[in-house]
């Protein structure tokens, strides 16, 4: 494709961003899809269909069974959700003119926020996309404020108003008195039947800015995101900010100072398409000799080799908020498992890793993760892409421990239950202890407000205030819940009993809100008085014994009864906090004597109570592989 056909005023870099299930992907669709050919130079031109005034990037026939077209994980069209942020172009023709509308599609759940400050780096404009049934929720409040920050233009649009429980005109008001857009500015459309659907492309064009540069500028790309393909290396999608980017040119680092040689530039369209240039404004990938992902930094500034520009403000690199051990279930595959993680962040830039080991499990890794979902997304993605089969420990957060002594404080990132010291034992020199918090936003239906409440208290919820949504003030009026949370409680089962306690109505969002002191302390399990460092836990002082108390209940459950007795025991420092006692397997030894006195039958029962005792001083517990699979599913069960 000539890409010198579209001069930056007639390019559009927009995003959508709205909460999850507010149909964001299938609206991306609509705005690909139409009935279109080819001229004899290979620019795309319309065809239009009567009532689908849109692109013509993808054919309906060419979308098959896959209706999210830029949805493309297996994990993504299984669950509906969109993980990976992905970018298409698309040409549209309008008042006589071709527009190249770059799309940089984003996920709608806060554990993906990382995606969606990428995205929204590379445009200057965002569809604000609510669902005209469900209203504004908690996402779309803090990514429209994310969007707000970074100065695009926001476009708001209400969808799925062809349903029988669609409220335009409330939604319309709540959109109002929340984000202070008029009412009139609002599209209403149907993504799922087309309706409205060119309105918003006429939108993009008329309300979101022109991206600015100069060809005859020192050429300057932004990196916002990469993805890696096995027979060409790492390819990198950049915005061109200035100049302009050519096959074979030479280019260089500013944050590596790497030079490399371009082999192809293209767009996504929604396929990689190849083009004789990249010009500023446009948005398109390269591919180059960079065989590394670790190499393409995100936000960093490319340049001309020789040529060096001042680099561009990057983005904060993604810090995880939650860490888990992963182990294979067979220990010989610890290899092969490493490798397949290792191939899956090349995708995941966000993940952290590091090795570690178990006496329990054996050799294994420790992964960072930005929240419990995007843990459970790439666990999915490793078994459905990578065959792998791996047991994932219970998900702890970041505490910074300050040690005391004489040359000062210390402090210390402590994301394994291993590594976190024993406070009781005054050696270690620990003078407190800091957990990470979040702000955290819920907005409910007022009738939900009391449950909403005891859920946040009961997780040790503080600074908690509320405020109505609707204008209205009738009894189905919604609220929005401000309350600041520990991040240790809702990286379990917080999120469940949300939408147990709201009937599924509530919708939940957090940010980042720093450090806290707090009075953690370290439990830890012992089995025939042996600890098992694979099953420590990281818990606040006033739930040890509520904690220790479940877990040795669901131990007595799943291990199997040895030949010994063997005590189960839940413990801070050198106090127990809960115990039970599984009983010992025991043969009927008495069983071949017959008649006698009935110190024949004593001697024989003495002798295997000995035996016993002796088993229990040396013996070993069997703790089967299935026995941490069920007990390392969550950590309060």
């Amino acid at each position: 494709m000539r890409m010198e056909e579209y001069p930056s005023d007639l390019i559009r870099n927009f995003s959508i961003i709205a909460h999850i299930d507010h149909g964001k992907s299938t609206l991306a669709d609509r705005l690909l899809e139409v009935r279109c050919f080819r001229r004899p130079h290979s620019v795309w031109k319309l065809r239009i269909d009567v009532g689908a005034k849109l692109t013509g990037t993808i054919d309906k026939r060419q979308k098959g069974l896959n209706k999210q077209v830029l949805d493309k994980l297996k994990v993504e069209r299984e669950r509906g959700i969109t993980v990976k942020a992905q970018t298409a172009s698309m040409i549209h023709k309008f008042a006589g003119h071709h527009y190249l509308l770059n799309l940089i599609d984003t996920p709608g759940h806060v554990d993906f926020a990382w995606e969606v400050s990428r995205s929204l780096a590379a445009c200057q404009g965002a569809l604000l996309l609510v669902d005209a049934t469900q209203g504004i929720q908690a996402q779309s409040i803090s990514v429209f404020h994310n969007a707000r920050e970074r100065g695009l233009k926001i476009i708001p649009v209400l969808n799925k108003i062809d349903l029988p429980a669609a409220q335009p005109d409330i939604i319309a008001a709540q959109v109002q008195s929340t984000f202070g857009i008029d009412p009139a500015e609002c599209i209403q459309i149907s993504a799922k039947t087309g309706m409205g659907v060119e309105k918003v492309l006429q939108a993009i064009i008329d309300r979101i800015p022109a991206p600015s540069g100069d060809e005859s500028a020192p050429l300057k790309a932004l990196l916002f995101d990469s993805l890696y393909d096995k027979y060409r290396g790492v390819i990198s999608l950049v915005s061109i900010q200035g100049g302009v980017l050519k096959k074979g040119d030479k280019i260089a680092s500013c944050h590596t100072r790497k030079k490399y040689d371009v082999v192809e530039v293209g767009i996504m369209h929604p396929e990689e398409v190849p083009t004789t240039s990249l010009r500023p404004g446009q948005v398109g990938y390269i591919a180059c000799n960079m065989k590394e992902s670790s190499e393409a930094h995100v936000g960093d500034t490319l340049h001309r080799a020789g040529e060096p520009v001042e680099s561009m403000p990057g983005f904060k690199l993604a810090k995880a908020m939650v860490y888990a051990g992963v182990y294979p279930v067979d220990s010989n595959d610890f290899l092969k498992m490493e490798e397949s993680i290792k191939r899956l962040i090349l995708t995941d830039r966000s993940v952290e890793i590091s090795r570690e080991s178990s006496t329990a499990l054996g050799q294994g890794l420790r992964l960072g993760f930005l929240g419990t979902l995007h843990m459970d997304v790439f666990r999915q993605r490793l078994e459905d892409e990578h065959d792998a089969n791996v047991i994932i420990t219970a998900p702890t957060v970041p505490y910074k421990v300050v040690y005391g002594d004489r040359s000062g404080n210390r402090t210390e990132i402590v994301s394994n239950p291993t590594n976190f010291p024993d406070i009781t034992d005054s050696t270690a020199r620990v003078k407190e202890i800091l957990e990470p918090i979040v702000n955290a936003s819920i907005i409910v239906p007022e009738e939900y407000l009391g449950d909403m409440m005891d859920l946040c208290f009961s997780h040790r919820g503080e600074n908690l205030d509320h405020r109505y949504l609707d204008v209205t003030g009738s009894a189905s009026s919604r609220i929005m819940m401000t309350c600041t949370l520990p991040l240790t409680e809702i990286v379990t089962d917080f999120y469940d009993k949300l939408k147990s306690r709201s009937s599924g109505f509530a919708s939940f969002d957090y940010e980042d809100a720093g450090y806290q002191k707090s009075n953690m302390v370290k439990m830890t399990f012992l089995l025939n008085n042996k600890p098992v460092d694979a099953l420590a836990l990281i818990v606040h002082r006033s739930n040890e014994q509520e904690v220790g108390r479940q877990w040795v209940k669901k131990l007595h459950k799943i291990i199997p009864r040895q030949l010994f007795e063997v005590p189960i025991q839940a413990a801070v420092g050198r106090r127990i906090v809960a115990r039970e006692t599984l009983s010992a397997l025991r043969a009927d030894v008495t069983a071949g004597l017959y008649g006698g006195h009935y110190e024949r039958k004593l001697k024989h029962l003495e002798n295997q109570k000995e035996s016993k005792r002796q088993m229990k001083r040396v013996g070993s517990i069997d703790l089967p592989q299935e026995a941490f699979l069920d007990m390392l599913r969550t950590k309060k069960s």
